[in-house]
């Protein structure tokens, strides 16, 4: 059995609403309502869905850079969130972050040589010489040259940036590595590269990776398992082959029927399709967030939120349908 490196159980993050003359708070917006997930050592959990379902608020939260409202996180058996500033540091090394643009994560008033040293500094890795080494090296790793270090961001194409940034997450040879998107601001062309050189990374450094994505091709070709989340809720989680071949919950069913086919002759199917708007998250639903748009809804959908379990041999999904 693969160790579990990180371990989530009922993750929330309630952002306050404030209104009046004295900023009261009148409501909360529900970014994560109540995730629970584990990652393996050495694996990729791709987390895909919608724009706004709280993907990118999950990653943040993993990394406590946002404090969670609620729920656990364990690393490697640590409880994050009860760590203090100091300690907290110290296990940064192990976990770090990739930005989804590549060019507003970078310091333009730094040199390529002083972002990817910023990190050494801060954690108080190797002395000068011993640094400038090792950021040589990590720029060779990923695909550039040793001149490159003395370049400043904007001299870069967009895709040579994010292999700066994947570069400053290496620096402190971390375990996980938390991508959020790094590929949606590339070029189509650029994806398979970066995609490409994140896998090789792994397999060098041994890496644990959370990718965070909205397209479920890029999902497909980098993850082992596959979370679906809609409206702050995990909705399905299973083995990406799995997941691609056997979906279970009618909202993973239309992001799938949505995925662009090459033969026009395959029409998708009308159940497949949802109509409507996502919900508020200050708003959500009762019962199953999903039932205002599921062709499937039952009264027991609009009353009762479905337990996330397991139905299948390591295929979790949170629907009425499968109980």
């Amino acid at each position: 059995m693969t160790e579990t490196l990180m371990e989530v159980k009922n993750l929330k993050k309630y952002f306050p609403i404030t209104g009046g003359v004295f900023g009261r708070k009148v409501g909360e917006v529900k970014a994560v309502d109540g995730v629970s997930f584990e990652v393996k050592q050495g694996e990729t959990l791709g987390l895909v869905g919608e724009s706004g379902c709280g993907k990118s608020t999950t990653g943040r939260l993993l990394l406590r850079l946002l404090e969670a409202t609620e729920g656990t996180i364990s690393f490697e058996n640590q409880e994050v969130q009860n760590l203090s500033d100091v300690e907290m540091k110290k296990l940064r090394r192990e976990m770090q972050l990739i930005f989804q643009d590549p060019l507003a994560s970078l310091n333009p008033r730094q040199t390529v040589e002083k972002i990817l040293e910023e990190p050494l500094i801060v954690h108080k890795i190797g002395d000068k010489k011993e640094r400038r080494q090792m950021v040589k090296e990590i720029l060779e790793v990923v695909g550039l040259d040793e001149y490159h270090a003395k370049r400043y961001p904007h001299q870069f194409s967009g895709g040579q940036r994010q292999r700066i940034g994947i570069a400053r997450a290496l620096m402190t040879r971390p375990k996980l590595i938390i991508a959020d998107e790094p590929v949606s601001a590339l070029d189509v062309s650029i994806q398979s590269q970066v995609l490409n050189l994140l896998k090789d990374l792994q397999e060098k450094f041994n890496l644990t990776y959370i990718f965070i994505a909205h397209d479920l091709g890029v999902v497909r070709h980098i993850s082992d398992r596959v979370g679906v989340m809609y409206l702050g809720r995990l909705v399905e989680l299973t083995d990406v082959d799995e997941l691609y071949d056997n979906p279970l919950h009618p909202y993973t069913k239309a992001l799938l029927s949505s995925v662009p086919i090459p033969d026009p002759e395959l029409e998708v199917e009308d159940e497949d399709v949802i109509g409507g708007e996502i919900p508020s998250p200050s708003n959500p639903p009762k019962g199953c967030a999903f039932h205002t748009r599921c062709p499937f809804a039952m009264d027991v959908c609009k009353e009762v939120r479905p337990a996330f379990e397991e139905k299948e041999s390591g295929h979790y999904v949170a629907c009425h349908l499968y109980e």
